[in-house]
């Protein structure tokens, strides 16, 4: 094996025979990695694109930071744990109810950036503590119940601000997403968010030349294409990320400085509790197909993405986390080279000096982002259930079953909890709230009361990835 830029050459630089594996500090033949690293760019691009720009945010600052995140995370993981860093979809309930509460582009990102902190803050308890501290606050159950709510809350924003744009767009775009994850096989099926946003386009131009869209305001009814590509033949191949306006989204904010408001700041810190989910998961995801115990950099994890998610809101950029678009790329190919990841990285960077390609994302039409966004939330409030069902909840115990069930509910429908005239907090917080204090308080009690038995407790870390 020869060693070059800190990887070294296997299998002479080609293909690997059936079943072999590249390690993270190796690498095939530079073309090769190229290709690679240009599969995990589409894998991670139609998420981290759409995701910022549903959070009003400019997708051209989301791509260039996620690249810059993925570089430092690759570096604090010391390249153990190959990951891209792409936009989380776990903040997009929160910047939502923040902006409901006349919160700006600003107020987001301020209380990203804390978010961001706050998971360094645990990272480095993790670090030097172990993994067990993670555990015992937000044992499987509780993070459950959290990514629940997390994905649920958002089942208004895609049936009634998306899908009613055009429903049988959404529809046929949802149909496209349930058959190519599902019924296709290998990585097609891996960026099926992609090609969703390819297929949507399609045959929303195909309406158009059809017939337009019928639409009234106010009393006033005119005919509009579905597709709008003006602010896209305006925009430049080559430019830094800028203010831009979306015929979709609206306003699309680039790169400014964060503010802060403890209000905001409290709606945003129950994601914190998704993104450990995710990033446990990753890891432990990583150390079973690669066979190495990663458990010691669960911390360093940790910390890659709480930087990357706080300097990313201190630009103006969008939260990270790591994919799980770009766990099944490795999987598929059994390529776990960090140079692909570093590679991808790069062009990343690249691309958020396009602005031509955030106005692309910007334009795509509300039918089809409600058809994804129909997907996408379920599947990010399913995952709350399969760390349930991997961990094996027992809710024949009321222990279990009873504050969880309720602050489920107080997530999905937005419960307000009032403290004063100026401060209150609602939906996803409420929830954690009170799934937080309800659950511990009955494991405490309850079994010290002799009311109810303790609830079985779980050895291994959550075991789940994230669609995003």
């Amino acid at each position: 094996m020869v060693a070059t830029a800190g990887w070294k050459l296997v299998y002479g630089g080609k293909t690997p025979p059936p079943g072999a594996v590249v390690r993270p500090q190796e690498r095939l033949s530079w073309a090769r990695m190229g290709g690679l690293g240009a599969q995990h760019v589409v894998a991670m691009f139609g998420a981290t694109f759409v995701f910022p720009a549903i959070m009003g945010l400019n997708p051209n600052l989301a791509v260039l930071m996620s690249g810059i995140a993925t570089i430092i995370f690759l570096l604090i993981v010391k390249g153990k744990v190959p990951s891209y860093l792409g936009t989380s979809a776990a903040f997009v309930a929160s910047v939502a109810a923040i902006r409901q509460q006349g919160g700006d582009s600003a107020d987001v990102t301020g209380a990203i950036l804390v978010a961001g902190l706050i998971l360094v803050a645990i990272g480095v308890l993790v670090h030097f503590g172990g993994s067990h501290l993670v555990r015992a606050i937000l044992p499987p159950a509780v993070t459950g119940a959290v990514v629940m709510l997390i994905g649920f809350n958002l089942a208004t924003v895609a049936t009634t601000t998306y899908f009613p744009a055009e429903q049988w767009i959404g529809l046929l775009t949802t149909a496209f997403v349930i058959v190519t994850a599902v019924l296709l096989r290998g990585f097609i099926s891996r960026i099926a968010i992609f090609l969703a946003l390819v297929f949507g386009y399609l045959i929303s131009w195909l309406a158009d030349q059809i017939r337009l869209l019928h639409q009234c305001t106010a009393g006033k009814c005119v005919d509009v294409h579905r597709i709008d590509w003006s602010g896209v033949r305006s925009a430049h191949w080559i430019g830094v990320p800028k203010d831009i306006i979306s015929p979709t989204f609206g306003p699309l904010t680039g790169p400014h400085l964060p503010a802060f408001h403890i209000t905001f700041i409290l709606l945003v810190i129950p994601s914190v509790i998704a993104l450990l989910a995710e990033n446990s998961g990753h890891v432990k995801a990583v150390s079973e197909m690669t066979g190495d115990d990663l458990d010691p950099y669960l911390g360093r994890a940790f910390i890659g993405d709480g930087i990357g998610t706080a300097l990313a809101s201190f630009v103006g950029g969008s939260p990270t986390t790591t994919y799980a678009e770009n766990i099944g790329v490795m999987a598929a190919t059994r390529i776990y080279s960090t140079l692909a990841y570093y590679i991808a990285a790069v062009v990343a960077i690249l691309f958020g000096f396009c602005p031509k390609f955030g106005a692309v994302v910007a334009a795509t039409p509300g039918g089809v982002l409600g058809g994804i966004t129909l997907v996408l939330y379920g599947m990010i409030g399913l995952l709350g259930a399969k760390i349930w069902i991997e961990n094996r909840i027992d809710f024949a115990n009321p222990i279990n079953l009873v504050p969880l069930a309720a602050g489920i509910i107080a997530g999905i429908g937005n419960l307000n909890i009032k403290f004063s005239d100026s401060f209150s907090i609602s939906g996803i917080a409420a929830g954690t709230l009170i799934v937080l204090i309800g659950y511990h308080l009955v494991h405490i009690l309850g079994p010290r009361l002799g009311t109810v038995p303790a609830a079985d407790t779980v050895a291994e870390p959550t075991r789940t990835v994230q669609q995003r």
